[in-house]
């Protein structure tokens, strides 16, 4: 295996989802490899409280130096590709681009990808209200030529509530699961042929059960994307 690339991984915004990542990473390379292989990977665990007080004081300058400092660890520990554990926080992925000389690959560039592959050209979109309100997130996917669909105000307060008071701190509550099948609804009324799950945490939460189009589950695409560049099946650009 001395082909496959290290994929470096920023990660603990929050812990749990980037446990996910390195959990699906590993199980896809022992599927595509068999035997004991599993994926190359460095870490760097970032303290979500340090990074959640930058995004509720807007001070995305510091938040990007904390993420550019540990995509720099990650690349002198090895990595030929990063990826930033979290929709969000690529709010400051051009950012920590810049300060890394191995490619970032981006989450929207990735759920793009999946969405051309599905024949899906409208999505909608779940995620922190800055994914679901700001261009760094919904604006990337339109340049991708995908109409973008997200909730109502009221609808998004939710999202966001749930993401930030329960998702990322483990806490997994059947209304809230009910509440965002009743959001899922209303974007399928919309016109959405697909939903975005844009929060990494939001997988914990939303089963493709409980949804009444299909989930584009931003984690897991991501993960996907960065194993098919680590095993030489596509280019990171």
């Amino acid at each position: 295996m001395e082909g496959m690339k290290t994929i470096g991984l920023v990660g603990g915004m929050s812990w749990h989802s980037t446990s996910e990542y390195y959990r699906v990473i590993n199980e896809l390379v022992a599927e595509r490899m068999g035997g004991h292989t599993s994926a190359r990977v460095t870490l760097q665990s970032l303290d979500f409280a340090e990074v959640r007080a930058c995004q509720v004081e807007g001070d995305w300058a510091k938040a990007a130096r904390l993420l550019a400092d540990a995509a720099r660890s990650c690349e002198r520990s090895g990595a030929d590709l990063v990826l930033i554990c979290t929709n969000l926080m690529h709010r400051v992925a051009d950012d920590v681009q810049a300060a890394i000389d191995v490619p970032l690959l981006h989450i929207a560039d990735a759920i793009a990808d999946r969405a051309r592959d599905e024949g899906w050209s409208r999505l909608g979109v779940l995620g922190a209200r800055w994914v679901m309100e700001e261009d760094f997130y919904v604006g990337r996917l339109a340049r991708h030529g995908l109409d973008v669909d997200v909730p109502g105000p009221a609808d998004r307060t939710e999202v966001d509530r749930v993401i930030f008071d329960e998702l990322t701190r483990g806490i997994v509550r059947e209304e809230s699961r009910a509440s965002y099948a009743g959001i899922l609804a209303r974007l399928a009324d919309q016109g959405a042929e697909a939903v975005v799950l844009g929060c990494t945490e939001i997988e914990l939460l939303v089963r493709p059960e409980d949804a009444p189009l299909p989930v584009l589950e931003s984690m897991r695409t991501h993960a996907e994307a960065a194993v098919a560049v680590a095993l030489g099946d596509r280019v990171a650009v």
